[in-house]
């Protein structure tokens, strides 16, 4: 039975120890190269000096228009062949896409030709092919620092030796951020499904061949950024990657990545936006459509209204990269003579008219670009704006497999919507065996869960549709909630005015009786300090009348 791995978890798998095994499978090591002959001649060395068998092994190098046309050197692996690329196409990734068609081996191995790899760097990635089909194998690069190179001969013994350190002094450049998302993620067992695949370096790495060819092999259009490309087809195509810190190998310098980080990301940023939905921060212009979507939606076909209801309310929606098949029996729309309206046909015929010259929507599931997420809407139900958007979230946040969405049960049974990941339909199928169930699978492997449809925003078509006039426009419904909320604010502002102008009249009223009352009190007092002093007088006069009374009696 086939291993069965959940996420990116290869801890499941258990290697055996480097030379303590006995490999079987067929290797073809592919190198591309252009102008390289000095660093190829190092690279075919190291290869002639591997560990993994030599029966089992064999290399295609493939001249890629090198001005002086490359040969093959005398230390190099027995069965090595050098091609040239076909015509039609130039670059690295139709060189590599060469190698793939003439290469007969199980396994893939894809190594640049300035890399010059340790003794057991092949067997250190062949180990993994042989637990599991549908392993990507990445080696583990050290830059070298500016010095001479060896003579071939050199590296053959170093490689015997056990001294490949000792070939080249060690720059401190490496690659830091792969070598963080591997250490942050445990290895890369915990990185979810659209991280892992930004680990993919194509220097040296190794695929089993029949995933590599199911997955397209490379995109010969793009002259850069075809490994970033490749790694995100062969995600979606339910691989698992591995990086293998015992695969070690030399780069001969720095790579143009770190050379010139700049202009190379300049470059590549829109090509790999119109092919990586993964990088969304690539793809932030309002209402752009992509090579790629982020999310294929399917609704199958239905009534006239019910089908241009789901879809409207899909491309509505607030991510602007989704594209939407309507599947059905297109081929019975023929162009004979019937009567329009009573055509068999009318509803089918009804909805190709409707979207048949939108470029979003297909009547057939398009040639190009697998989207990694698929949703499935039946008929008659639509979606609010950011529906499908919190969907994949929630889907991206868990790394979760499948959401299926319970919009109605009836006697006839439960009617669902469904968001899959691509990549976990794809490693489901990869390790089925007879008789499984997909969503088995899928539970297994990623997680598969069941919402409500109402909590997501999903609801039934309103009974009249298309509606009878053109609703307002987003803009004018935001203006009018606008509207409607300052009457309410100047209503309130008038309010407290009323009531601010009523305390004002209340002080001023108060002001007034209280000066009222202050003269009153004033008056008072200066009445009682004359009714005092006129008090005290009284009784003085009286005491000295007494006083003279008692004196002069006679008086």
């Amino acid at each position: 039975m086939i291993p069965r791995i959940p996420h990116n978890d290869f801890g499941v798998l258990s290697p055996p120890a480097l030379g303590a095994w006995e490999p079987t499978l067929t290797v073809t090591v592919v190198i591309p190269a252009h102008d390289r002959q000095e660093t190829l001649n190092l690279t075919l060395a190291a290869l002639s000096a591997q560990s993994y068998p030599e029966h089992l092994l064999d290399v295609i190098v493939v001249d890629d228009g090198s001005a002086t046309p490359l040969y093959l050197p005398d230390l190099a692996p027995a069965r090595t062949k050098l091609i040239s690329s076909p015509p039609g196409g130039w670059g690295r990734a139709w060189a590599v896409q060469a190698g793939l068609d003439a290469a007969t081996g199980e396994v893939v191995f894809v190594l640049d030709a300035d890399m010059v790899p340790h003794r057991r760097h092949v067997e250190a990635q062949l180990r993994w092919h042989h637990l599991a089909p549908y392993v990507v194998a990445l080696g583990w690069i050290d830059f070298t620092g500016p010095g001479p190179l060896p003579a071939p001969e050199q590296v053959v013994a170093a490689l015997a030796e056990g001294a490949e350190e000792r070939l080249f002094p060690l720059s401190p450049h490496r690659h830091d951020w792969a070598e963080q998302i591997i250490h942050d993620h445990d290895g890369l067992r915990t990185a979810p499904s659209s991280l892992a695949t930004r680990i993919h370096v194509g220097a040296t790495v190794s695929y089993p061949a029949a995933l590599l060819r199911s997955a397209g092999g490379m995109d010969t259009s793009l002259v850069l950024a075809e490994d970033t490309e490749l790694g995100y087809r062969l995600t979606q195509a339910g691989a698992v990657y591995v990086p293998d810190p015992e695969s070690r190998a030399w780069h001969l310098g720095l790579p143009t990545a770190m050379r010139d980080h700049g202009a190379l990301k300049r470059y590549n940023d829109p090509y790999v936006a119109d092919r990586v939905p993964y990088r969304r921060y690539l793809r932030t212009d309002a209402g752009r459509q992509w090579l790629v979507p982020y999310v294929d939606v399917t609704v199958s076909k239905g009534a006239y209204e019910d089908v241009r209801a789901t879809v409207d309310s899909l491309l509505a929606g607030s991510p602007p990269d989704v594209r939407v098949t309507v599947t059905g029996p297109w081929e019975l729309l023929t162009p004979e003579r019937r009567s329009p309206l009573a055509d068999p046909h009318l509803d089918l015929r009804l909805v190709h008219a409707a979207f048949e010259h939108d470029p979003r929507v297909h009547f057939s599931p398009p040639p190009t670009g697998t989207a990694p997420f698929r949703l499935s809407v039946p008929p008659g139900w639509v979606v609010s704006k950011d529906t499908v958007e919190r969907l994949v979230a929630y889907l991206e946040e868990h790394d979760s497999g499948t959401l299926c969405v319970v919009l109605e049960e009836t006697a006839d049974g439960v009617t669902t919507a469904r968001l899959d990941r691509t990549a976990a339909l794809s490693r489901a199928a990869l390790v089925a065996g007879p008789g499984e169930h997909l969503d088995d699978l899928v539970d297994a492997l990623f997680g598969l869960e069941w919402v409500d449809g109402e909590t997501w925003g999903f609801r039934r078509r309103p009974a009249v549709y298309p509606p009878r006039r053109r609703p307002p426009s987003e803009v004018a419904v935001l203006t009018a909630r606008h509207e409607q909320e300052l009457a309410r604010y100047r209503k309130r502002v008038a309010a407290l005015r009323a009531e601010l102008a009523q305390a004002r009249r209340a002080a001023g009223k108060n002001g007034r009786d209280a000066a009222r009352w202050r003269e009153k009190a004033e008056a008072w007092r200066q009445e009682a300090v004359r009714l005092t002093r006129e008090r005290n007088r009284t009784v003085l006069k009286r005491a000295v009348r007494r006083v003279r009374n008692l004196a002069f009696p006679g008086d």
